[in-house]
């Protein structure tokens, strides 16, 4: 159970972001307080009154528009853990390199709990060199990646890219906090 626990989730811009309100409900059902980090692009694929309705709680999206001097540290001293569902390439990229152009990176790089960390993308995209050698800097930076699984995704494709299914993203958030 993560009754008490203060989860942050990040959702980011693709496709698989409709399951992360689903993720964000099972977190919630755990007993988690959940707060909602979306970058601009995921609000494309749902909206932000979902999480507030899903989590109690207002959706973060912007550095400079919140009601706190330094969002992003205020999120990120607050959070036992960070999930970011989905994480595509873009996401991976920027954390694997130290890039802050967002709330949500901004956030990533002033945490010092666990990150979970669930790639979404198309295949073509998880197998490119560059995303794989950004995943294994992540890891080398102590990230948790859940996934991607394999089957199939947007457009039609099928292949490694799909979101872990949150059930996965939950029991790994669980293990990582009951361990410490």
């Amino acid at each position: 159970m993560l009754s008490g626990r203060h989860i942050l989730l990040g959702v980011t811009g693709g496709v698989a972001a409709y399951k992360a309100a689903y993720l964000a409900r099972r977190l919630v059902e755990q007993g988690a307080e959940v707060r909602v980090i979306m970058t601009e692009a995921a609000e494309r694929f749902v909206g932000r009154q979902t999480f507030a309705a899903i989590t109690g709680n207002p959706v973060e999206q912007h550095l400079f528009d919140g009601s706190t001097v330094s969002p992003h540290t205020d999120l990120a001293r607050w959070a036992d853990l960070v999930v970011v569902a989905p994480a595509t390439a873009n996401l991976l990229g920027r954390l694997a390199n130290g890039l802050a152009t967002d709330l949500l990176t901004n956030t990533l790089l002033a945490t010092t709990a666990p990150v979970v960390l669930a790639p979404a993308m198309h295949t073509e995209m998880w197998e490119h060199p560059a995303t794989q050698r950004n995943v294994g800097v992540l890891r080398a930076d102590g990230h948790e990646l859940v996934g991607p699984d394999s089957g199939e995704l947007a457009g039609g494709d099928v292949g490694p890219g799909r979101l872990a299914e949150p059930e996965a993203i939950v029991a790994v958030v669980e293990k990582l906090l009951e361990h410490g």
